[in-house]
């Protein structure tokens, strides 16, 4: 097995066994240790002697006597130890003969990273460590933290979510739309971040955006019929689809209209399309379904001329009616001057800024509207407020390149 291969193979059972364990020991935080042991162990061993005939059984036998030998090991819980004494890792050995349970504890490890007493931040970072199998130096690097601040925080959510008194089982009925709504926003969080970064130098990190795919798709085979879960997926797919095109050689940024579309991943789109055209035929549709129908039709524009833009005025009008979200109407503003003319998404645009203000996407969007307008001055003094307002470096050295074109076209009138 190539290291490659091993790693993703690692990567597909971290979640499974850390979920095998904390069901079986009620041990969130400690498990969450004794699996990455395991999981060393495992990279440590493997390619040498071979992977077990049951590999997942050997990480959870591994991770159960590591997580025995920490309880041991930690003065202050001294008062465990009379359970721990009480578990006998033997007792784990004939796991490969048990129904695999591997996709249900997924599931819950899941519902207990996206638990609603964690904050967003706490919640990324739980999930990319616990379901995602990275490291917390990879999850530090990822948002530009010291590697002590991450754990920090990877340790005050378990901490919160220990004390939430969560259990390791599904939500019950009545929560079960909003903790799966959780979930799946956790992951459409930690897909912007690597698509667009709010923070790194680079503006696309596509480490971050490939594992919030990865984790979609699990969620995704694990809930089969869960319309949004497949319309994010599907969403993911279609934007990801444009990611090479989004940069220059030297990472700048590159606006749709101005993307090289021969650099577009086909197959990405096919896939993305095959998979809303499914979801869209078989169920109502939500936001991540309408946000993927919009993505599906920039993606089916040969060129920049060919976009619809009245479908995807129309498909922004319903999903601002369902969210209420100024980001949403913001983007409506786009579609809506790419229909009736500058002036009208100037003047949607007004609405978005009273409950945006000072954003700089408004701002950006103001300056890109009156730039189509002709009124180079204003689309100037738009730009240069949204130049000192935006906290991404990629998205401010293209706003400053393209302010000093604005301003280089306005001297020349």
């Amino acid at each position: 097995m190539t290291p490659a291969a091993l790693g993703d193979l690692l990567r597909e059972l971290a979640p499974q066994v850390l979920g095998a364990v904390v069901r079986r020991y009620r041990d969130f935080d400690s498990a969450e240790d004794a699996v990455q042991e395991a999981l060393l162990a495992a990279a440590q061993q493997w390619p040498g002697e071979g992977v077990p005939e049951h590999p997942r059984a050997w990480l959870i036998q591994v991770a159960a006597r590591r997580l025995i030998n920490i309880w041991r090991a930690d003065d202050a819980r001294r008062r465990r130890e009379e359970t721990a004494m009480s578990l006998d890792p033997r007792d784990v050995a004939g796991a490969a003969d048990e129904p695999d349970t591997g996709a249900d504890d997924s599931l819950r490890l899941l519902f207990l990273c996206g638990h609603p007493a964690l904050t967003a931040p706490s919640a990324i970072a739980l999930t990319l460590r616990a379901v995602g199998g990275l490291s917390t130096a990879e999850i530090a690097h990822a948002f530009l933290v010291p590697e002590a601040t991450m754990a920090q925080r990877i340790s005050r959510a378990k901490q919160r979510v220990h004390a939430s008194g969560a259990a390791f089982a599904m939500p019950e009925p009545e929560q079960w739309r909003a903790r799966v709504e959780g979930v799946r926003h956790v992951l459409y969080l930690i897909f912007n971040e690597g698509y667009a970064s709010s923070t790194a130098d680079d503006l696309v990190r596509p480490d971050l955006s490939r594992e919030a795919i990865r984790l979609t798709r699990m969620l995704h085979r694990l809930l089969p019929d869960d319309a949004e879960t497949a319309g994010l997926l599907a969403l993911m797919l279609l934007t990801d689809a444009r990611r090479d095109a989004r940069t220059g050689p030297h990472g700048e940024l590159i606006p749709l209209p101005e993307q090289d579309r021969s650099r577009w991943d086909g197959e990405l789109i096919a896939e993305g399309a095959a998979l809303l055209g499914a979801t869209l035929r078989r169920h109502a549709v939500g936001p991540y379904q309408l946000q993927a129908a919009v993505a599906a039709l920039h993606d089916e524009a040969a060129r920049p001329e060919d976009t619809d833009w009245p479908q995807i005025l129309a498909l922004y009008g319903v999903l601002d009616r369902l969210q209420d979200n100024p980001m949403v109407t913001l983007n409506r503003a786009v579609a809506l001057a790419m229909v009736h003319g500058p002036a009208a998404g100037l003047a949607l645009l007004d609405t978005v800024a009273e409950r945006l203000p000072g954003h700089h996407r408004v701002a950006a969007v103001r300056g890109h509207l009156l730039e189509l307008s002709g009124d180079l001055p204003a689309a100037a003094a738009a730009f240069t407020v949204a130049l000192h307002a935006s906290p991404s470096p990629a998205e401010l050295r293209y706003l400053a390149t393209h302010l000093a074109s604005v301003n280089a076209r306005a001297a020349a009138l």
